[in-house]
């Protein structure tokens, strides 16, 4: 699949079907790579020419946006699938690959009556990406809440021994709790480990000989254990702290270990389910922007063709999609169809430094060309 095409336009001034044929040729002869598609664009409302104008100064700004929230689903869809690491799937559009849609548009005169003005269809796609792009937004929103609150207790589970959660780390028969014994939780450096297992019975008096026991070790800390009288535990922290050893304050709950140990369930399950939702709500509204957006080309290409060419409409509307090296060739027989009383004034003012396209593109040619980048 190609990921960038033309949409172009040529003055027609005999035949439409004997210009198409004359491009083909051409396109065939001298740059055979490149794909060659028409481009099917109904007879719309054309209006009046102020009207045209008025909004021909919004259709870059506009098919701007619509882009740039295909893109935004596209790259949502693509992140989903990274870590849900499930098989990429391909991005269709009404059940056809997404450049098949573009390379063989069809108007849908349901959703789009080609009797409206072409403000109204303007205005009504986009409201309706408008609305997918704010949905979207609050989608993700909920998805990357639950993700920040699993981040944070993952966090607490697998930092430093300072700051983490140590109820997974230690077990009930670790903690001596009795009328008149205590555990306590030292956070010791991982290079005072010696200095530590010497001198932590002489920190106060009453420490049980030899209670220290190390339950784990992490890049910087390891953490121990120590048993002594209950009251003599807060004159233990003091001298602990002066010697830059931390004592974590614990009380072993099974009831908290297994509330926490639901809520962490719960939240993965929620995770997975907005994941799945989310991915799955993506791949349909893809569908309807891109649609949307394809629809919006239609548009912008038959007011800026009415505006460079005139009336009645008589222009032929293809789609190419040319290799990097071949779009230096494919631009030459372009102009060389295109060349007119009245596209020859374009072709004119790029000689002359070039201008703004209609609609603000920066391609300015003797014919009405922008870019869709599909990726």
């Amino acid at each position: 699949m190609a990921s960038r095409y033309w949409v172009v336009s040529l003055p027609v001034h005999n035949s439409a079907s004997e210009l198409w044929n004359q491009l083909q040729q051409n396109v065939s002869k001298h740059s055979f790579d490149t794909p060659l598609y028409r481009f099917n664009i109904p007879n719309l409302r054309v209006g009046t020419l102020d009207s045209l104008l008025s909004l021909s100064d919004d259709l870059a700004k506009s098919n701007n946006f619509v882009e740039g929230v295909s893109h935004k689903i596209r790259r949502q869809i693509e992140e989903l699938e990274r870590v849900s690491a499930v098989e990429t799937t391909a991005l269709t559009v009404d059940g056809v690959p997404v450049d098949s849609y573009l390379t063989r548009f069809v108007w849908d005169e349901g959703k789009y009556p080609t009797m409206s003005p072409l403000k109204e269809i303007v205005d009504g796609i986009h409201g309706q990406v408008a609305k997918i792009e704010d949905d979207l937004k609050v989608r993700v929103s909920e998805y990357n809440n639950i993700r920040s609150q699993l981040n944070a207790i993952n966090r607490k589970q697998t930092g430093s021994l300072a700051v983490r959660d140590l109820s997974n780390l230690v077990k009930p028969e670790d903690i001596i709790t009795s009328e008149h014994l205590t555990t306590l939780l030292a956070i010791v450096s991982k290079y005072s480990q010696k200095d530590w297992l010497a001198s932590y019975e002489t920190l106060t008096d009453y420490v049980v000989p030899r209670s220290s026991k190390k339950l784990y070790e992490d890049n910087e800390y390891a953490l121990y254990t120590v048993t002594l009288f209950s009251r003599v535990a807060d004159n233990f922290r003091n001298s602990a702290r002066e010697k830059g050893i931390q004592v974590r304050d614990f009380e072993y709950s099974p009831e908290t270990h297994e509330n926490r140990k639901q809520e962490i369930d719960k939240l993965v399950q929620d995770q997975e389910s907005l994941r799945g939702s989310l991915l799955q709500w993506c791949y349909t509204s893809y569908g309807e922007v891109f649609t949307s957006w394809m629809h919006f080309c239609a548009v912008r290409l038959f007011a800026e063709s009415i505006l460079r060419y005139g009336l009645p409409p008589s222009f032929l509307a293809c789609v190419l999609a040319p290799t990097v090296k071949a779009e230096k060739k494919v631009r030459s027989i372009l102009e060389g169809l295109s060349d007119s009383r009245n596209s020859a004034y374009w072709k004119a003012e790029e000689e002359v430094g070039g201008m703004a396209g209609l609609g603000g593109d920066p391609d300015t040619h003797p014919y009405v060309s922008f870019t869709i980048n599909l990726l």
